[in-house]
């Protein structure tokens, strides 16, 4: 059984309506309450990718700001939340600083006179992210089968091809996989579709001849300097399956942290 099936019928059409769009969203529930709370346990509301209650409800507006901060940490890193806003003497007593974290438990103030505290998950519901892959080497075949077991859905597109965007907040990212057949038009046409992520499969030596050629042909410096060449983190991958592996460790820190090889 899905969330939304819990929900009531109009909050469960408007879940349906933002998954048609491909905009992300999620599901706050009130799971826990102490003290003198407006809204009490299962609770339910829907919450836009602005963190605002689109549907539902939660209470007067002494939890609105910690669930907006909380949803918009949610979307960003692709995992639920669970948030405590308590009064913030209670928090004193528990040792407790209002924004900390601890065990997986955001902790915020609770400035209304009613001084009660409401714990509230949150659960992301985000689209599913396309990998653009360019190429049937056997590094693009490879990529083909594993994506799908990390939750990527694949698109092929052969070099020359005019990309669409991508539909409302889909994350994308284009792995360009040609080694050798069609490079420079597979990068052309993965640095204009204005991906999330583009990764190249081959030498840094190849990329930077490759590149010198784009930037000759007038495309920008920087999308060219934001390429991952060579494609995937340095695991040591020797076989294609080996190097797609290290291509979705790498995809895989884009999807939750938004970079790359940068992540420290």
């Amino acid at each position: 059984m899905t969330p939304d099936a819990l929900l009531s019928d109009g909050l469960s059409r408007a879940a349906a309506d933002l998954r048609a769009r491909e905009e992300p969203f999620a599901f706050a529930t009130i799971v826990r309450t102490a003290g003198a709370t407006a809204a009490k346990p299962g609770a339910k509301a829907l919450l836009g990718a602005d963190g605002s209650i689109l549907h539902g409800w939660l209470g007067g507006g002494c939890t609105r700001g910690a669930v907006k901060r909380a949803a918009l940490d949610a979307f960003r890193e692709g995992v639920p939340k669970l948030v405590s806003v308590a009064p913030e003497d209670l928090l004193a007593e528990q040792g407790v600083r209002p924004g900390e974290e601890i065990d997986g438990t955001r902790f915020a103030r609770n400035g209304c006179p009613s001084k009660g505290s409401v714990d509230i998950f949150i659960e992301p519901c985000l689209p599913v992210p396309e990998l653009t892959l360019f190429g049937q080497s056997p590094v693009a075949e490879a990529l083909q089968e594993l994506a799908p077991c990390f939750g990527w859905e694949v698109a092929g597109a052969i070099p020359g091809d005019v990309l669409a965007p991508t539909i409302g907040a889909r994350r994308r990212v284009v792995v360009v996989a040609t080694q050798g057949q069609g490079d420079l038009d597979a990068l052309n046409s993965a640095l204009r579709v204005g991906a999330d992520h583009v990764a190249f499969v081959g030498s840094r030596a190849k990329f930077a001849v490759l590149a010198d050629k784009l930037r000759a042909a007038g495309l920008d410096g920087a999308a060219l300097d934001s390429v991952s060449a060579p494609a995937g983190l340095d695991i040591g991958a020797v076989t294609p399956e080996e190097i797609a592996l290290s291509i979705m460790a790498e995809l895989t820190l884009v999807r939750r942290h938004g970079v790359g090889k940068a992540v420290g």
